[in-house]
């Protein structure tokens, strides 16, 4: 894999900011710092800045609700209206966690990435519901209970925001304590995660990056501060560095933080993100994955207002790669790029 001619031909290269690197067991092999953390400022991104990853979050909660799976507190067959202590109004009964997890389970989605204005709907529903406001999982109930299923349950992939929303009220109900303090207390700080957090957008930590937003009819730029939830949730908004990326992929691949066997379950590929042999793009327990060859490699995404990010382990060189931006741009195409020329 030739990192610097697939970075060249990365059409996105020249207007980057943010934070691309890439890392093999003997350290890092390739690392680009571009713009600014803070624009108006003038400080840099720089290797340790920690980045909003918006979906890459999912990855974390997936780990999580595994963690309870191996201690035997949860299981892939739960049903959600058995687990949770909540009316969940036109939420399918035969919803399990499996479902959930594998963005099986058809609920209707508070913000439906399926659809083309996607984004659109979500600054009307930020209307609805002030960002300031976002701050517990049970807020997000009215915007989910009262939605009719899109789909009955196992009978597709499709990818839902709503479903690991309540994959984190799950991890409440069963844990007893909050989303955010479970995943801080059984994941970050085991891992040894030294700029990872569910920050709070009004109160971000030194060396973390605004999101950035740029207005169509001034150019001007405003930062992400209300475009998204005031305090991350369990489908979205964990901050964290490529660094920490790096030891995370390693602690999962090394079972530190599940057991051996958990660990192939969540990594197995367990549905078809494209129908059942109509490609080699699967999804496991919280994680992409897809085949090159021989390889399997694995990888989570996310992108919001001002946030594009995706990182990538590849097992068989034992590398992990992660892009992590802070300004709208075509992050998929350089993943695309890497995962077509592992080999």
């Amino acid at each position: 894999m030739d990192l610097n001619e697939i970075w060249e031909n990365w059409a996105d290269a020249g207007n980057f900011s943010g934070v691309f690197s890439v890392s093999a067991e003997q350290g890092i092999i390739f690392e680009k710092c571009c713009g600014f953390r803070n624009r108006y400022e003038n400080l840099p991104n720089i290797s340790t800045t920690a980045f909003g990853i918006a979906s890459g979050t999912k990855m974390f909660t997936g780990l999580a609700v595994c963690k309870l799976i191996g201690e035997k507190k949860l299981s892939l067959k739960d049903r959600l209206w058995d687990v949770l202590p909540y009316d969940l109004g036109k939420i399918d009964k035969r919803v399990t966690v499996f479902h959930l997890l594998t963005h099986t389970s058809g609920i209707g989605d508070y913000i439906d990435e399926e659809v083309e204005n996607s984004m659109e709907q979500l600054q009307k529903l930020y209307t609805l519901y002030p960002v300031y406001l976002w701050e517990r999982l049970e807020y997000y109930l009215p915007m989910i209970t009262p939605l009719p299923p899109k789909f009955g349950p196992g009978t597709r992939y499709g990818y839902s925001n709503a479903g690991f929303i309540m994959l984190g009220l799950v991890i409440e109900a069963v844990s007893g304590i909050p989303y955010q303090q479970f995943v801080n207390d059984t994941i970050i700080i085991p891992c040894k995660l030294e700029h990872t957090g569910f920050y709070r957008m009004d109160q971000l930590p030194e060396n973390t990056a605004y999101g950035y937003v740029q207005e169509n009819d001034t150019g001007h730029w405003r930062t992400n501060t209300f475009c998204i939830p005031v305090l991350g949730g369990s489908d979205g908004g964990l901050f964290t560095c490529a660094k920490d990326l790096d030891r995370l992929w390693r602690a999962v691949f090394s079972f530190e933080i599940l057991s051996e066997e958990m660990t192939h379950t969540f990594i197995k590929p367990q549905v078809n993100r494209h129908g059942e042999g109509n490609s080699s793009e699967y999804y496991g327990l919280g994680v992409y994955m897809t085949n090159a060859g021989d390889n399997s490699i694995y990888y989570t995404v996310g992108g919001d207002f001002g946030v594009e990010f995706f990182s990538a382990y590849f097992p068989k060189a034992k590398m992990a790669a992660s892009l992590l931006a802070n300004t709208d741009i075509r992050a998929s195409l350089l993943l695309k790029a890497m995962l077509s020329s592992a080999d």
